[in-house]
């Protein structure tokens, strides 16, 4: 098993130069809110082939509330009320037995069932579909957003800053192990096997920000029991967009 060096973590953000895109998306407005939490505790939630991948000896958990726009195939234009939807994901970062960094989502939930069906049928992931709302709050330039998990009785709140002044992440820090992934990895339950998917997009932009609410209940669905421990970290991203490729074999 071989670990992420300096090559693959700055290799995985080229754009594939053999490979057509899919998909085209846009993520805007992005909130990053990350936990530590024992590498060990990790590599036992991860399928065979993945391994965690660690900063400086520590393992972490994310979750990630934002805006998906102008979703559509390369052949096709966006549609209103099916292109423009609302997301949060539950993830960690992991690696290959090749040394490939990328990302191991817990749960993906989204207010856009297409999409759910989509993704799931599609692309292997663990999407759920839910109640979500989120209204701009301009007096503040902040965001307030909710998601409610269909079929549970758990709701999230985030209220957080739309910063200004962003810069973009340096190598060998940990808000590039954080920020810069471009490998989503999944697991085809029907065949036992790993897949890989790869995304292009320009570096975040990013800046540490005020999140006035927030909360873990969806970690808590996803088993991590953090009793209202605080992120270590909480990031905001203005949006990129992105090229998405065909998953293929691990």
């Amino acid at each position: 098993m071989k670990k992420p060096d300096e090559a693959s973590r700055l290799g995985v953000r080229n754009r594939p130069v053999e490979r057509k895109p899919v998909m085209y998306q846009t993520w805007k407005e992005l909130l990053f809110l990350h936990w530590e939490i024992d590498p060990q505790l990790i590599q036992k939630t991860l399928p065979e082939g993945l391994y965690v991948d660690t900063f400086e000896g520590k393992a972490y958990v994310g979750l990630v509330p934002f805006f998906m726009l102008n979703i559509r195939p390369t052949w096709f234009t966006s549609v209103p009320g099916i292109s423009n939807f609302l997301e949060v994901n539950v993830r960690t970062y992991v690696h290959d037995k090749n040394g490939v960094p990328g990302v191991w989502f817990y749960s993906l939930d989204a207010n856009q069932s297409l999409a759910v069906w989509l993704a799931r049928t599609f692309f292997k992931l663990p999407y759920y579909n839910a109640k979500m709302s989120a209204k701009w709050n301009a007096a503040k330039d902040a965001i307030f957003y909710t998601s409610k998990r269909k079929g549970t009785s758990q709701k999230s709140t985030f209220n957080y800053v739309a910063k200004q002044d962003l810069i973009e992440a340096k190598y060998d820090t940990l808000d590039f192990f954080l920020l810069e992934r471009y490998i989503l990895f999944s697991w085809n339950s029907s065949k036992k096997k790993l897949m890989k998917g790869q995304v292009f997009h320009t570096p975040y932009q990013y800046a540490n920000t005020e999140v006035y609410q927030w909360d873990d209940a969806l970690l808590r669905l996803n088993q991590f029991s953090l009793p209202n421990e605080p992120p270590l970290l909480m990031q905001y991203a203005s949006g990129v967009d992105v090229d998405v490729y065909a998953i293929e074999p691990a």
